[in-house]
């Protein structure tokens, strides 16, 4: 028969812990009737200093906001076409898992461990402290022509209120005379009586005027640089963004009232979103995050009503296997999963940094990085179903429909909306689409910044909205020029050279200096201290953890190397007369001003050094006391394996733990986890 363990001052340990789940219990309920509102889904700031999401989801969504953006709408179902369809998803996948989902872990592990963002985060190697001001300057750039491109959004949004879409027909006031409507597509040359033929343009000319009346052979005219625009393009080029009246670059001409109208309206959003720090925007998210997804089921269900669907689809799938010997689709996939996924902007630390100490960042990294590349394959079957309709209505191959960037989100679909019964509903919903794929990453980008700013100067925390409302004021000031008739092509730009191969060279530093200064053996043990014995709820970290060291070590920055160095062979200047020479200068000085941070906080960090220079490289590349956990309670863990480690570097005299952090942490680990550090905090 067993015996009953006893304590030395009596009663039965069985006993004790049933008085300590009692007094627990006790003040769980008290905590909830305080807060009126569950504790999973409300949970208390850990660090009441920063702050933290206010539930799980909250950073969860915010993260899938971020990295599912407009490219995943307009850029990857080109690229897919580019380079040989179905084929291009085997570089992307291999990409994807060797690059994408390694460098989402680590921000998110590097941000969540230090609960810094990406200014303040570099203090286990002050040496590369200037990476950090380098992602928040790729973050600003893109912050300002982003922000643009949902201005545009929100103009067109605004156009659709109304029985019939402006763009449905060509208008005089402001299409040209190689408008669709204006020149007829007929089947032969005997459909041209009366009028001058030219068989070898495949036109037909007014006798008279000698203006263009007829076509009927597309690719002879193609072939003679004769092509007809849609009336989305005219309107688009001449009404909207008013880029047909600029000559270039070089000739800007005046700002468009409307556009700039826009362009305020979508930073006004911004504001009003990060007004109250993530408490706001983690709840914003919970609709721009989501709505996209909606609204993209929708259109996907009406696109398959549609004639041509089939066609469309079939050219979006079917493999060129012969593509995977061209170099080029193994760059575009590499450049793609950065662009996706926002990795080496900043965004990912600044976010993670407002997580609680003990999340399991690893399920959401895989989670957010496997939803992302989703949301992009179908999204290319809503984006195919609607091309293959519009080839099917033209009469013209879908490789002349198939256009990236801005030229399928406002030019394409728009007219292939117009095909559609009630056109303007469904104009509604794609913009609101779009607006939402763009504001929540816009989000990010801005609080990356804010973020930023905050934590190097911790006094701008009382006056959080002032600060997001500078900030904003202060990207809208230099983002103007985009809202001149030739703003589209100063957004072109931006967009080519602000997230170019900087952002590859990023990468390779957060891996260098992870795996090689501050060491891969402490990193992993960082992690392990954050998510425990067990991650995504059933998965031992030891079974995961030397996959993600081998790629962090070796894997990702040789197959990111590899990308930038083939970037620089391939390197090609901006093309067309729309912009001069002094374009692609421009392009690099924003380019090098990133790669000037790095290099100039590393010069800096040696040189506030004392000692001899070995005295000043080793302290540049030797943790800060103030490096680790935000909070005392877990620095407490670090020091049971760092010797040395200073628990309390502020002299907060934060050393006990309180009973509320036990049960906080208890309670937010369903699987208990953690009940060993929890049992000997009890006894202590």
């Amino acid at each position: 028969m067993a015996t009953q363990n006893h304590s030395p001052d009596g009663g039965t340990i069985e006993k004790k812990l049933e008085r300590i789940e009692a007094q627990n219990n006790a003040i769980i309920h008290a905590l909830q009737k305080k807060n009126k509102k569950h504790i999973f889904m409300g949970l208390e700031d850990e660090n009441e200093e920063r702050g933290n999401w206010s539930g799980r989801f909250d950073f969860f969504l915010s993260c899938l906001g971020y990295a599912v953006g407009l490219g995943n709408v307009w850029r990857f179902p080109y690229l897919c076409y580019k380079n040989g369809g179905g084929a291009f998803f085997i570089p992307y996948v291999i990409f994807l898992v060797f690059v994408g989902m390694p460098i989402f872990m680590l921000e998110l592990s590097l941000g969540q461990f230090s609960s810094s963002g990406p200014l303040t985060c570099w203090k286990y190697a002050p040496l590369f402290q200037g990476v950090g001001v380098g992602m928040v300057v790729v973050s600003a750039l893109v912050a300002i022509y982003y922000n643009m491109i949902i201005g545009w959004a929100l103009y067109y949004l605004f156009a659709s209120f109304t029985s019939e879409l402006p763009w449905e027909s060509c208008d005089l006031k402001w299409a040209t005379p190689m408008c669709l409507d204006f020149i007829e597509k007929v089947a032969n040359a005997s459909y041209c009586q009366g009028l001058h033929i030219n068989f070898t343009a495949g036109t037909c000319l007014n006798r008279t005027t000698g203006a263009l009346s007829k076509i009927f052979d597309l690719a002879l005219a193609k072939d003679h640089g004769i092509e007809r625009k849609l009336p989305s393009e005219e309107y688009f080029e001449r009404e909207a963004t008013g880029s047909a009246h600029s000559g270039g670059l070089d000739d800007l001409g005046p700002m468009r009232w409307q556009m700039v109208l826009c362009y305020l309206l979508a930073f006004i959003l911004v504001c009003l979103a990060l007004s109250k720090s993530i408490k706001s925007s983690g709840k914003v998210v919970y609709f721009t995050a989501t709505f996209p997804y909606v609204v993209l089921i929708i259109l996907f269900v009406r696109g398959l009503m549609l004639d041509g669907y089939k066609e469309g689809i079939e050219f979006y799938i079917t493999p060129k296997v012969e593509k995977l010997s061209d170099s080029v689709i193994w760059k575009d996939a590499a450049v793609q999963i950065f662009f996706s996924l926002s990795a080496s902007w900043g965004g990912l630390i600044a976010l993670s940094s407002y997580n609680r100490f003990h999340n399991d960042c690893l399920r959401d990294a895989v989670a957010v990085s496997l939803g992302n590349c989703i949301t992009s394959v179908f999204a290319g079957f809503v984006i195919f179903s609607y091309l293959g309709n519009l080839s099917y209505e033209l009469g013209v191959p879908i490789e002349d429909v198939a256009k990236s960037g801005p030229s399928l989100a406002f030019v394409v679909y728009p007219y292939a909306v117009t095909l559609l019964p009630a056109a303007p509903f469904w104009a509604i919903i794609f913009f609101l689409m779009l607006i939402t794929l763009g504001v929540d990453s816009e989000f990010v980008l801005v609080e990356t910044c804010v973020t930023a700013l905050m934590d190097r100067f911790p006094k701008l925390r009382e006056f959080k909205l002032l600060t997001v409302m500078a900030l904003c004021t202060v990207f809208f000031l230099l983002g103007l020029t985009l809202t001149t008739d030739g703003g589209i092509y100063m957004l072109e730009v931006m967009d080519t050279y602000s997230g170019g191969w900087n952002i590859l060279f990023i990468a390779i530093c957060e891996c260098i200096s992870l795996c090689y200064v501050y060491g891969i053996r402490r990193f992993l043990v960082d992690i392990e201290t954050m998510l425990g014995y067990k991650v995504c709820g059933f998965c031992p970290f030891v079974a995961c953890k030397y996959w993600w060291a081998l790629n962090w070590c070796i894997i990702t920055p040789v197959l990111v190397a590899a990308t930038m160095v083939f970037s620089w062979v391939k390197y090609a200047d901006l093309e067309g007369e729309k912009y001069p020479e002094w374009s692609d200068a421009l392009g690099w000085l924003m380019t090098l001003t990133v790669i000037v941070s790095i290099i100039g906080g590393a010069i800096l960090a040696i040189c506030t050094g004392e000692g001899s220079f070995r005295d000043k490289l080793r302290q540049a590349t030797t943790p800060t006391v103030e490096w680790g956990p935000a909070l005392v309670k877990h620095r407490q863990l670090v020091a049971k394996y760092v010797p040395g480690f200073v628990v309390d570097p502020w002299g907060t005299g934060q050393g006990t733990v309180k009973p509320q952090d036990i049960i906080l942490q208890e309670q937010f680990s369903a699987d208990n986890m953690y009940l060993p550090a929890y049992v000997e905090e009890v006894k202590m």
